[in-house]
């Protein structure tokens, strides 16, 4: 019954006998890559520009505030655009706009102008934001629906390894070449090498044969399509969970450098700190593959109450110690990371029946998470210093641990649904 419904909200009707895109898969998973590479790169931007432009952190954390602000302001009218040009069109359009935003970090540099960086972010990440609507739902459709999940899990492993590789790029052609270039000037190559490529991708994907998929059809516009996702208290609660997930991550990770490098800790300078960003996103690859083995015989719940736990603990050491201590058990964070997005994402939207596309949205503003809990904590840092500070990811994950434990149970599910959500825990 499932299959049919997502099939039905799709569009997959029109989909032709072919099932073996491979070509088409293997360039959508550069994709992936180039998304995750651009996201992570700004855990090296943070502490380059705090030196740079002499921030405080607050200030310092606007870069991911504005770069994730993006996903709450881009995300509706990104999926509107998205419905009327289809997917193809919607990947080049991102990767045009992406383009843009890393281009206008040549005059932002020329004019050393920290608000047009920001300017340049946010177009960049509205960019990445569109790519994201539009690719992730057509890997689902390229192929069997029974194969889905399977190829999400092979596209998202490759967006983890250019997270993982983000950080090392960022510190070889920034803080390694910074004491070369006079001021900020360090900043342009890396970014027009990104324009370069995203360029040249757009120019690839209009030139791919792909198909036409993604445009809205009749049915998908009914009254009922989109109706009553906020009826539902486990996609509420779910909706909080993204938030506060995405927040955490990303607020560890912005504040990696400075945590390692800072006195007390290490001692270490700045580029062989950002190295260590590399750790805290490798370890979360590796877990996606671990958790998907371990799904095969653990509810996905327990896990993610688990991986929460965790999570809390190995944070709670980082702030009660300092040294190598310090540093390793908050990278380890990093692994028990891996699996919470999806999980999440997953067991809020089950039962929501023809309120699923509503409630993917809802669940995609919430990662405008990434912009407010690192912006949260830098005030605190700025207030009670840095490592105090790293409490507000253990009150994150504290509500994650609440949701796995009881809030992803749904209000009223529906007879039907029950074996279909047991099934769905033990994956």
């Amino acid at each position: 019954m499932e299959l049919n419904d997502n099939k039905k909200e799709r569009g997959n009707s029109d989909l032709p006998a072919k099932t073996g895109y491979v070509i088409e898969l293997i360039s959508l998973t550069s994709l992936f890559f180039m998304w995750g590479f651009i996201t992570s790169l700004n855990d090296i931007l943070i502490p380059y520009f705090k030196n740079a432009f002499e921030l405080n952190f607050t200030q310092a954390m606007l870069i991911q505030f504005c770069f994730f602000g993006a996903y709450f302001v881009m995300s509706l009218p990104a999926g509107k655009l998205v419905s009327f040009i289809g997917f193809k069109k919607g990947i080049v359009t991102g990767l045009v706009l992406a383009s843009i935003g890393c281009l206008l970090f040549y005059p932002s540099a020329a004019l050393t102008a920290y608000p047009l960086f920001l300017l340049s972010l946010f177009i960049l990440a509205s960019g990445v934001t569109l790519l994201q609507v539009s690719a992730n739902p057509f890997v689902t459709v390229l192929g069997s629906p029974q194969t889905a999940s399977a190829r999400l899990v092979t596209t998202q492993a490759f967006n983890s390894l250019g997270t993982t590789l983000g950080p090392l790029f960022g510190a070889l052609l920034l803080f390694a070449t910074s004491e070369a270039d006079s001021g900020i000037e360090s900043v342009k190559t890396p970014y027009l090498l990104l324009a370069g490529t995203l360029l040249f991708l757009a120019l690839f994907f209009s030139k791919l044969r792909l198909p036409d998929f993604g445009k809205s059809t009749p049915h998908l516009n009914t009254p009922n399509a989109n109706k009553g996702a906020w009826h539902y208290r486990h996609l509420k609660l779910g909706a909080i969970g993204i938030f506060v997930y995405v927040g955490a991550e990303v607020a560890i990770g912005s504040f990696l450098v400075s945590f390692i490098q800072s006195a007390g800790i290490t001692g270490i300078t700045e580029t062989q700190a950002a190295t260590y960003v590399s750790y805290y996103w490798g370890g979360a690859m590796v877990g996606r593959f671990i958790g998907a083995l371990v799904m095969q015989k653990v509810r996905a719940n327990r896990l993610l109450s688990f991986n929460a736990l965790m999570a809390c603990v190995l944070i709670v050491i980082t702030l009660s110690s300092d040294g190598n201590i310090a540093i390793w058990s908050l990278l380890l964070v990093g692994v028990f990371n891996s699996i919470m997005f999806p999980t999440i994402f997953s067991l809020s939207l089950h039962g929501l029946g023809n309120a699923t596309s509503q409630g993917s949205g809802i669940l995609c503003l919430a990662i405008v998470g990434g912009a407010i809990v690192p912006l949260a904590q830098g005030m605190l840092a700025d207030s009670l210093g840095l490592q105090p500070a790293f409490i507000i990811p253990v009150l994150c994950y504290l509500y994650i641990l609440y949701y796995g434990l009881s809030g992803y149970t749904p209000s009223r599910p529906q007879r039907t649904d029950r074996t279909c959500l047991d099934s769905m825990e033990k994956q």
